[in-house]
């Protein structure tokens, strides 16, 4: 049995490796304590969780849902946009419910990237861009951010001929992996850059509500153009703690919304019906769960910052998204540093080269565990520098 030659090329998921090595720990009963995926620990809230709950009791939603999302949970995301932004959308053309928004983030390249055309990518960035561009035939053209840059694109310096080979411009504030934030006068820069360059300009903004020390995220929709020129995905699962419940969406451009519900409809369905309703719960209900899960985080980023500096290992508090994003020790690659944490703390960590050739160097700390776990892991990491 042979596979595609399309799938040849693509490297292992990160997660999914990481899974493996903590299988792998755990079996020879290692205690590990994993830093290593963006899952948070902290239960839906409870609300939220009832929604649910009563919806699936109403026989109303057992049957199959509409591909194009509940008209009551679009109406409910354009009304966050409304409220949070000040953008008013059209919740029949310009919003999309997603079964998650990695579903959407897969679909754009096949929506819009023919074999041979180039897609910019964020690099270190979320996996994705880059796979399911290569999986559309197109060509992912890395974008490379640096520390001295604070992450974020210098988009005047990208090679006048990769933006003439490309479709797609893909941006991600507050960032996965580094945790960058940015502007909304480098949104409004994107957007200029995109239409003057006949760009799709696409920003994942799943982490948009996490932010700390007073900073508030924008969305790319809030630029002048933005809804001629821009889409935008995002997310009830790191907000609300709903990662299971795969509830996002894709909002901006109706031509751009327009063609990825098109690959939607050809390719899956739409989210169960119980959950669009929990979904409404999440964006029209009380949203103090979303301060609560700040303040969680901000406690752990400072342990893990702390310790890191403690340990001679410089490292700026994120002021956005759960991560941080950490330079690698002298002598160290992404992978051998995750190795030592490994075998000799039982800590597991991404490597940054996972995310890309400009991540090497770095490993990223994910700060969805209890504070205990945290404590001890920054604790037995600190030991392990010591040798």
């Amino acid at each position: 049995m042979r596979s595609a030659r399309r799938i040849s090329a693509l490297p292992p998921y990160l997660f999914a490796e990481l899974d493996k090595k903590v299988s792998a720990a755990k079996a020879k009963g290692v205690d590990v304590i994993s830093f290593g995926i963006g899952d948070p620990d902290r239960p839906t809230p409870a609300h939220i969780v009832e929604a649910g709950r009563q919806a699936m009791a109403d026989p109303a939603t057992h049957q199959y849902p509409s591909y194009y999302g509940m008209p009551e949970l679009r109406e409910s995301i354009a009304r966050y946009y409304q409220r949070r932004f000040g953008v008013t959308l059209d919740p029949k053309t310009q919003v999309l419910p997603l079964i998650g928004s990695k579903e959407g983030i897969a679909h754009l390249a096949t929506a819009f990237v023919d074999p041979g055309e180039g897609v910019l990518v964020q690099d270190p960035g979320y996996p994705v861009y880059n796979t399911a561009t290569m999986l559309a035939g197109g060509r992912a053209i890395p974008v490379p951010l640096t520390a001295a840059d604070g992450f974020v694109p210098q988009l005047g310096r990208i090679p006048a001929e990769d933006v003439a080979a490309s479709k797609v411009l893909w941006i991600n504030f507050p960032s996965n992996p580094t945790s960058a934030v940015c502007t909304p006068e480098f949104m409004a820069d994107a957007v200029r850059f995109s239409a003057d360059n006949d760009l799709l300009l696409a920003h994942d903004a799943a982490y948009v509500e996490l932010t700390y020390d007073g900073y508030v995220a924008p969305s790319v929709l809030q630029a002048p153009g933005a809804l001629d020129h821009a889409i935008e995905f995002g997310s009830l699962s790191k907000t609300y703690n709903m990662t299971g419940w795969r509830i996002g969406w894709v909002v901006g451009a109706a031509e751009g919304i327009e063609a990825i519900g098109r690959v939607k409809t050809n390719i899956d369905s739409g989210i169960f019906n119980a959950l669009q309703r929990a979904g409404i719960a999440a964006l029209d209900g009380p949203q103090d769960c979303i301060e609560e899960n700040i303040a969680v985080y901000k406690r752990r980023r400072d342990v893990v910052v702390g310790a890191l500096n403690s340990g001679g290992i410089p490292v700026e508090a994120p002021k956005g998204a759960i991560y941080v994003w950490v330079p690698v020790p002298e002598g160290h690659t992404s992978v051998s540093f995750c190795q030592l944490l490994l075998d000799e703390a039982g800590v597991v960590v991404a490597p940054g080269s996972g995310y890309g050739a400009h991540g090497e160097g770095f490993v990223r700390f994910s700060l969805t565990l209890a504070d205990d776990r945290v404590d001890e892991g920054m604790d037995r990491v600190l030991k392990a520098m010591k040798g």
